[in-house]
Formats: C-alpha cells, sequence, structure tokens
C-alpha cells in the first residue's frame, strides 16, 4: 500500500529510531510534523516541526494542531518518544523513575489523545506505538523501563478494540537492542560496549514502514524482532 501524500505525526523524531522512521517515511512521500524537545527538522523539506515535550499534552495538541493546520488533516501517529535508565530497583533514581512513567506512559497516551480526533477523520488511519521487547516480558534491572513498555503494549492492545472496526489499526513495534544513544547519559546504567551487534535505527524503521504498507484489509497487531547476538528468554 502506498503512503504517498498521506500526513504522519512522529514523536521523538530528533534522533534514533523516530528520525530514522521520518526519513524513511519522508523517502515513500508522506507529510510530516515532527515533535521533539529540540524541534529538529532534520533538514527535510515542507515540514513542520517544533519543540515539543511528550510529557506536556498542550504541547503536543499544539503541533498535532500545526501539522493539520498545515496539510489539512493526519493519517499516522507514531509514537516513539522514550527514555530509559537501567539497575536494580531500589537503586533507581526518583527522577528516573518519574521520567520514565511520564514519558514512556503519559507521553504515549497524551499524543494519542491529540492525534486520534484527527485519525477518526482519516480514511486509513494508523497509530503505531514503539514500544520494546521489554514491554513483552520482565527483565532484569529494567523493572521500570519494563513497566513503561507494558503499559504502552496495552495501551495500544486495548485500542486496538476500541478503534477496529471505526477504520484504525492499532499497531506495537516491539524491537531489542537497538544501537542509538538511548540511555547512554552518565547515571542511566547502558554502555557503549553493549551496542555491539544490536539493531540499527534503520532496521526498526524498515519495520515501522513494514506494518504502514500492509494492505487495509488487515493490521500487524505486534512485532518483535530482535539481533542474532541477543540471547533467548522465555
Amino acid at each position: 500500500m502506498t503512503l504517498n501524500g498521506k500526513v504522519a505525526l512522529v514523536t521523538g523524531a530528533s534522533r534514533g529510531i523516530g528520525a530514522a522512521v521520518a526519513h524513511r517515511l519522508a523517502d515513500a512521500g508522506v507529510k510530516l510534523g515532527l515533535a521533539s524537545r529540540s524541534g529538529d527538522d532534520l533538514g527535510l523539506p515542507d515540514v513542520v516541526a517544533q519543540p515539543c515535550d511528550v510529557r506536556d499534552a498542550a504541547q503536543l495538541e499544539a503541533i498535532v494542531a500545526a501539522t493539520v493546520d498545515h496539510f489539512g488533516g493526519l493519517d499516522i501517529l507514531v509514537a516513539n518518544a522514550g527514555v530509559g535508565a537501567y539497575g536494580p530497583f531500589l537503586e533507581l533514581s526518583p527522577e528516573h523513575l518519574e521520567e520514565m512513567i511520564d514519558v514512556n506512559v503519559k507521553g504515549t497516551l497524551y499524543a494519542a489523545r491529540a492525534a486520534l480526533p484527527h485519525l477518526l477523520k482519516s480514511e486509513s488511519a494508523d497509530l503505531v506505538t514503539l514500544a520494546s521487547e521489554a514491554g513483552r516480558r520482565g527483565l532484569p534491572l529494567e523493572a521500570v523501563y519494563c513497566a513503561s513498555k507494558f503499559a504502552q503494549v496495552g495501551f495500544t492492545r486495548s485500542l486496538d478494540h476500541e478503534l477496529r472496526e471505526r477504520g484504525i489499526r492499532c499497531m506495537n513495534v516491539c524491537p531489542g537492542g537497538v544501537a542509538t544513544d538511548f540511555a547512554l547519559e552518565p547515571g542511566r546504567g547502558r554502555t557503549q560496549e553493549a551496542l555491539a551487534g544490536m539493531m540499527s535505527a534503520d532496521d526498526v524503521a524498515d519495520v515501522v514502514l513494514f506494518v504502514l504498507t500492509r494492505p487495509r484489509n488487515h493490521r500487524i497487531l505486534e512485532t518483535a524482532f530482535r539481533p542474532m547476538t541477543e540471547p533467548s528468554w522465555g
């Protein structure tokens, strides 16, 4: 299915998976609203880009409105913005705990809340949540991160029940390890050495493009994929 001419909003669009998804969609002819804390337009022509902290529902409402005003509607939401911090639960800083819940969970809810009134007006709308393998099973030293990702997966699955009959496909994309600068800041528990053998942001963007371009007679509720270097569990 072609995406040419569709309108998408991508959150967390300035780097990593979000930037890779934005470039893939632009290459497919999608008109873009790009939400990120920096407001980066990624050098792409004719996009709506403005600073947006997904913890603030009003800022999400503003960029959705700006995107709809500029392009005349909205067909796709890619809820990608996310943060992480790893380590023993009792050693996790309160700031990181609050941040993961506010960005990963509330940010996804707020993005969907802002976008859905417009998606419901589209003849072929999609809502994609960038969750994680950490949203499919509990992992050691990732308790709060897993909690936030389980919330994203559950939320999107529930929306599928509400919105399928109204023509909106709600889909979770759940990658394993991805080699980006995610959670590499000091104190977040991830090191540069951990990135060896991981997938690239482009690998994940390819999967996002895949689920969006399936024929409209079906939807892919969840994609789970992991690097070959990552051991199996469960």
